[in-house]
């Protein structure tokens, strides 16, 4: 179709950084609420280029979904937008089915036309239930209150960075076509930090590198990883909620650019059995007044007695939590200690096999590295657990407790099995979405083979809640 008569907003690299990154130090700045909803509303109404707003939210499992909504209904109706959550895996039965979508303004982004298209911006929701609370089932939400809970209480910011991991495959749908193809290509073969300038890899990492700084990520590095056709960009730490927002941007950004490529970005934790899997290892920190509260000089290995406090409640509930930091079936085959696997519940600041590393830091970087955690799984849920167990869980009497010899489970059965005994959980979800989601998580294990095996097999990614397929999830 002809596009002339269009005038669609469309703006270069620079002015999107410039904009995002503003944004960016307002929700950082915690500036009030209700003078950046003003601001907002107040642009959107006088940026005539806009024609649409996307709004952002993720289920139970951590998948995201999106709305758009034309502009000039939003302005008028922003506090008034509903959908049917009933078609949503693991939010409300049909019988109850309408929810309701609160803008988080803060949470608002400007997205390149040529990944996004033009004329369109994007803002994170909040789920709100009928009684005009944060829906139970938004972890997003639950994170939020949580972490917004603390600032006020004990002036805590909870900070975390996370280092993603997928590998890039020939083809635009080669999750969705594994059942008929069983096997993924590779586009490159080069290995770690090897890839030479122009090849697929490069300029898929390259141009998702692009597009992270222009939508304000603040890139730190980016690099091929340990396994072929596998890519890894790292940005800046951040707030706990915007981080993990920029989790879910940073797999959509992948996924959009991958697309463009006539390629597929995986973050399926283990696509391919013989080399390494992809991991989403999590740094995190608190501070409070400006300053770093897990560190300290004469601590040990500079980490303070708060900071090796919070590693003993997570290694006391490491399997508790494993169904949540590996929320899928494919997720255990890679907690396999032939591949750097993160599989063993201790901590230790070089033995990269631990499930917690206390990596080298100062007084500004010092953080604990959660090294067992997948990059398909809910980004909210692995913060929200890692924090609350961090702060609040209990601490195991067990003898030598960092260095024991524990290990966390190797398949989905024996994590489901453990989430649905701990009581740890049930304070973590309440027991409604502790049952919905080891719902969710029992009946994609029941449609793969028990016994993962040496290959991976078609069901593990077929029924994997990230290679979403309405069909097939609607026949559960």
């Amino acid at each position: 179709m002809p596009t002339e008569l269009r005038n669609f907003l469309t703006l270069s690299y620079e002015e999107l950084e410039d904009l995002n990154l503003h944004a960016k130090e307002q929700r950082k700045n915690r500036v009030p609420a209700h003078q950046i909803q003003e601001e907002r509303i107040q642009y959107l109404a006088d940026e005539n280029r806009i024609k649409a707003v996307t709004v952002l939210f993720s289920d139970l499992e951590g998948r995201l979904h999106m709305l758009d909504y034309d502009k000039k209904f939003l302005i008028k109706s922003w506090d008034n937008l509903t959908f049917d959550g009933s078609s949503i895996r693991g939010f409300t039965a049909q019988r109850e089915s309408d929810l309701r979508l609160a803008l988080d303004w803060s949470a608002f982004y400007w997205g390149p036309a040529d990944v996004f298209g033009s004329g369109k911006v994007l803002v994170f929701g909040e789920v709100i239930d009928k009684g005009g609370t944060r829906y139970s089932a938004d972890i997003r939400g639950i994170l939020k209150s949580f972490a917004e809970g603390l600032h006020k209480q004990e002036g805590y910011t909870l900070n975390a960075a996370n280092e993603i991991e997928g590998f890039v495959f020939k083809g635009a749908d080669a999750e969705r076509t594994y059942h008929e193809t069983g096997k993924f290509e590779y586009v490159n073969t080069g290995g770690y930090y090897h890839s030479l300038p122009g090849d697929p890899l490069r300029g898929f990492i390259d141009t998702c590198a692009e597009v992270q700084r222009a939508m304000g990520f603040q890139n730190e590095k980016d690099h091929p990883e340990v396994a072929p056709s596998q890519f890894e960009i790292n940005y800046g730490y951040g707030e706990v909620v915007a981080a993990a927002d920029q989790i879910q941007l940073y797999k959509l950004i992948c996924r959009q650019v991958a697309t463009h490529m006539g390629l597929t970005a995986s973050f399926l934790p283990k696509p391919v059995v013989g080399v390494n899997g992809n991991g989403m290892h999590t740094n995190v920190s608190i501070s409070k007044g400006g300053k770093n509260l897990f560190w300290d000089a004469k601590g040990q290995e500079k980490l303070s007695k708060l900071g090796w406090q919070f590693i003993d409640r997570i290694l006391t509930h490491g399997n508790d939590l494993c169904l949540l930091l590996n929320a899928s079936v494919n997720a255990y085959r890679r907690l396999d200690p032939h591949f750097e696997a993160p599989n063993q519940i201790k901590a230790s600041a070089t033995d990269r096999g631990s499930m917690i590393r206390v990596p080298i830091g100062n007084e500004k970087s010092m953080r604990v590295e959660v090294r067992s955690v997948a990059p398909d799984a809910n980004p909210y849920m692995v913060l929200y657990s890692i924090f609350k167990t961090g702060l609040q869980g209990e601490t195991s009497q067990i003898k030598n407790l960092r260095q024991a010899e524990r290990y966390l489970p190797d398949n989905i059965y024996t994590a489901l099995e453990n989430f649905r005994k701990s009581k740890w959980t049930t304070k973590l979800l309440g027991d409604d979405v502790k049952g919905r989601y080891g719902d969710l998580k029992q009946a994609s294990a029941d449609r793969c083979p028990r016994l993962l095996g040496t290959f991976v097999k078609a069901p593990e990614v077929q029924f994997h809640h990230e290679v979403y397929n309405q069909f097939l999830w609607n026949v559960f």
